[in-house]
């Protein structure tokens, strides 16, 4: 009997779909996109209403090879890719390959990926999106004629072909550079704050802030007015003159959606947002649980909507009345709005079943799954329980200093107003999943108005006036997102190519321009500033929405762009002359000498050289970090240590060299016995070209040495002492017996997924 086929896009969805499908169906995974425009020319025919060229990747061909094959034997083929735009132009081209085997096509849409969902995916079975296909092919479309009209003018200034321009990406790195200038161009101001430690008749003592003075707001700029505001409230009399209570209500959050994800994972969990969205891919596509197998934990996690299905509420009001009560369950279920349009395809990132808490999937989920996990649980359940019930209390408090007979010491003032404000939790509502993420607030003693309060102490303190802080990953993205510059599936390669290009650097987890950014901002915002402007590029993205929701022709949409990028274009090959190359200034001189730095492309990528050479020989990578000194001692000769940073990475040596050549050994004793029983240990080394392995403390007495990390356990085949763990990109993570003639092998981690481009494969159109 012939078998449908059924096409996803990573081999992990295709094993978690296979096992819901059973045996009528065989599910194979495409890796991704097929097919694209060419990487050695621009692939768009702009006279002939901008028709595309598309060829298939390369290094796809066996991939293709393999699913025709399939596809040729099946009775029907279903495309799966993921529920978005990606997928719905990842199913097309897949069709075009195969429209010509004459085989039925139809599409199915997994927005989770449990039994039920399959199934009912497959009942509801239709046909491709033609409006998501244009509205993709209009957006790839657009960042190739950005990206490979632009680009080349850059390289034409500085060298070097590695430098891009893209929608989002340059909008991204113009947010980042002009934070930069707001820094640079700040002054700082001077001012202190006052305060109160005041105690009444029932404990606790508190503080309270100075706010105003014979009723106008204070403003202390230096420490000598601060010092005597300080020396007239200590003979003040403080009373209490006011007692403000008032019962507010604290909602919870709506779900995650998935900007909002990402910016969490960089805030409590520290982690990048590539990072977050590779770990919620796997909670996505399907982790072993126990005896239920491949189970899919969450639903997609690519979405701009707090939507949340009926299905999806009443389990989670069931789970919450069942775990905390009825008190913790609303009235009526909270509904969440988008406050700006949204696309509105999936639903919010919610767990996909409520009976699998965090607890009950940690002893199968690495650390980091388990973390992102418990992060969306913990959000979805929240959004739908009762709101907290705070009690706000807010002192009022009066000090009148005493009367002195000398002018020169007279007060600033004759009264002086303090205030504080405290808060007591009544009914913790949602609080009792997420806790008090607000910070704990003073609380109050129980005082009535007219109470006389005892002065415990005044403190003054200096302040300055604060610059607006740099962009961090979660930042950005917030700040993109609130802008309309890109998509979901858009933020984390848009931050991946700034780090690429060498556009930006991280200084304590927030992004700083390098001078190549800054530069080719400063480029653009002269030439394209039509591209530049943070409202063209989210009225793009809007027009985009309206070709996905069939308002609006997608070549109407690329011609009205284009024609404003054609007139930038020919401007900018005016006036920026013809080939330079001789490369830009750095902001810093030469450290050898002096002389002013000059950055340029090479065909290793951009670097720093001196103006003076070839009399002096500095030369830096751009972006190469410079070596740090450590608090420890070189063992030869006595100099300070240093970290450096390599062609193979990171390593330690002596301060002195070329003088002491004294690099410090890379060895981590594992503490696992050798198999070989010869009495050494396995330590982790690494070999010339940095690679690590692992080999036997006994060498070389004992030569047992292997690339792949070893496992303190038995082989449950053979018996054998240590496992080894392999990670492959094709196969994934494999614990296997050492022993080949054994073949023992145990599938731990699926391979990852192959990268989705919102935008051009990683060459000069990134338009991301």
């Amino acid at each position: 009997m012939q078998k449908s086929l059924v096409i996803v896009e990573s081999p992990a969805k295709a094993k978690t779909i296979n096992r819901y499908l059973g045996p009528g169906y065989v599910v194979k995974a495409s890796m991704g996109h097929v097919r694209d425009l060419p990487k050695t020319k621009l692939g768009v025919d702009v006279e002939n209403n901008f028709a595309p060229s598309y060829v298939v990747i390369p290094d796809k061909k066996p991939v293709i090879a393999e699913l025709r094959k399939a596809a040729q034997d099946a009775e029907s083929i279903v495309l799966a890719a993921d529920p978005d735009r990606e997928g719905e132009a990842i199913s097309w081209h897949l069709s075009v390959l195969f429209e010509d085997l004459g085989k039925p096509i139809r599409r199915v849409l997994f927005h989770e990926i449990t039994r039920k969902a399959v199934e009912e995916s497959f009942e509801r079975a239709g046909t491709l999106d033609r409006n998501k296909i244009d509205a993709q092919q209009a957006r790839r479309i657009l960042d190739r004629l950005v990206g490979y009209k632009i680009s080349p003018l850059l390289w034409k200034k500085i060298g070097g072909k590695n430098l891009s321009a893209g929608r989002v990406q340059s909008i991204a790195l113009r947010l980042i550079c002009d934070r930069e200038k707001e820094i640079q161009a700040f002054v700082k101001e001077e001012y202190w704050s006052v305060a109160a430690r005041l105690e009444a008749g029932a404990p606790p003592a508190f503080k309270a802030d100075l706010a105003k003075a014979d009723g106008k707001k204070v403003k202390i700029e230096t420490g000598d007015d601060a010092a005597r505001i300080a020396a007239e409230l200590k003979t003040a009399a403080f009373v209490l003159d006011k007692v403000n209570v008032r019962t507010k209500h604290r909602a919870p959050s709506p779900p995650y959606i998935t900007s909002t994800l990402q910016q969490a994972g960089f805030r409590l969990l520290s982690f990048p947002v590539k990072k977050t969205m590779i770990v919620a891919q796997h909670l996505y596509e399907g982790l072993e649980i126990g005896e239920r197998g491949l189970v899919g934990l969450i639903t997609y996690m690519r979405t701009d909507s707090f939507r949340v299905s009926d299905d999806a509420v009443r389990g989670a009001r069931e789970h919450i009345e069942q775990t905390y009560g009825k008190d913790y369950l609303p009235a009526t279920p909270h509904a969440f709005k988008n406050k700006k349009k949204s696309q509105d395809a999936h639903e919010a990132i919610r767990p996909t079943s409520f009976d699998l808490p965090p607890a009950a999937v940690a002893p199968y989920l690495k650390r980091e799954e388990l973390r992102v996990y418990t992060l969306i649980w913990n959000r979805f359940i929240a959004s739908q329980m009762s709101a907290a019930r705070i009690e706000e209390t807010e002192f009022e408090i009066g000090a009148t200093p005493a009367a002195v007979a000398s002018d020169a010491a007279a007060p600033f003032a004759s009264r002086y107003n303090f205030k504080v404000k405290g808060e007591v939790v009544r009914f913790d509502g949602f609080l009792a999943l997420t806790g008090n993420n607000k910070g704990d607030a003073s609380v109050l003693p129980p005082a009535q108005p007219g109470e006389a309060l005892k002065l415990l102490e005044v403190e003054t303190k200096q302040n300055f006036t604060q610059p607006p802080p740099r962009y961090s990953e979660a930042s950005l993205v917030k700040e993109l997102e609130a802008q309309g510059i890109g998509r979901p599936s858009t933020y984390a390669p848009t931050i991946d190519a700034l780090h690429k290009r060498v556009y930006v650097v991280r200084e304590e987890g927030k992004f700083v321009p390098t001078e190549l950014g800054v530069f080719v901002t400063d480029y653009l915002v002269q030439y394209f500033a039509h591209l530049m402007e943070v409202k063209c590029t989210a009225r793009m993205e809007e027009e985009l929405d309206k070709i996905e929701d069939g308002e609006q022709p997608w070549i109407d949409a690329l011609r009205e762009y284009y024609a404003v990028l054609e007139q930038d274009l020919v401007q900018a090959q005016a006036q920026a002359g013809v080939k330079d190359n001789g490369g830009i200034p750095a902001r810093d001189p030469c450290p050898k000498c002096g002389k002013p730095v000059l950055i340029k492309g090479g065909r290793y990528g951009h670097y720093k050289i001196c103006t003076g050479a070839p009399e002096c020989d500095y030369k830096q990578s751009l972006g190469k970090k410079e070596p740090q000194l450590l608090d420890e001692t070189c063992p030869e000769c006595g100099a300070q240590l240093v970290v450096r940073w390599g062609r193979y990475g990171q390593f330690t040596a002596c301060s002195k060299y070329p003088e002491c050549k004294y690099v410090k050994k890379d060895r981590v004793d594992t503490g696992i016995a050798c198999p070989l029983e010869c009495g050494g240990t396995l330590l982790r080394r690494k070999s010339k070209r940095g690679r690590y392995f692992y080999g036997c403390s006994s060498f070389p007495k004992c030569r047992f040495a292997t690339w792949d990390e070893p496992v303190d356990q038995p082989c449950p085949k053979c018996g054998k002492r240590v496992l080894l763990r392999k990670t492959r990109v094709k196969t994934g993570t494999v614990l296997s017996c050492r022993d080949e003639a054994c073949g023992w092998k145990q599938q731990v981690e699926p391979p990852a997924p192959a990268p989705k481009t919102e935008g051009a494969p990683p060459d000069h159109d990134h338009g991301a």
